[in-house]
């Protein structure tokens, strides 16, 4: 029972996360008449670098780091994100390893 529910997690967080990357606006009034994205985007965007990157190297409209934000904030939420997507990818390696070996 533990092992379908840890893979029905496994598969609705990809799902969602194959599902969102950062916006890539190609023009300059988008930044000057849109809210630029603050703490929690920095930390979505963060949390989804690694499906972004992938994204941004087949379609040139996705990009690893949104060009309109607030500056400090929205770095701190992309650390912090980044951090918490290299932390859950250990725990994922780790708790397949488990499923395999044990």
């Amino acid at each position: 029972m533990k092992n379908k529910i840890y893979l029905l997690g496994l598969t609705l967080l990809v799902a969602v996360l194959f599902s969102s990357c950062a916006d890539v606006s190609p023009h300059v009034q988008d930044c000057i008449t849109s809210d630029p994205y603050g703490f929690f985007g920095g930390l979505w965007h963060g949390s989804i670098t690694g499906f972004s990157f992938i994204g941004s190297l087949i379609y040139d409209d996705i990009a690893i780091y949104a060009y309109d934000n607030v500056g400090g904030w929205y770095d701190f939420g992309f650390v912090l994100g980044i951090g918490g997507f290299i932390k859950l990818i250990g725990l994922l390696v780790e708790g397949l390893l488990n499923l395999l070996f044990d």
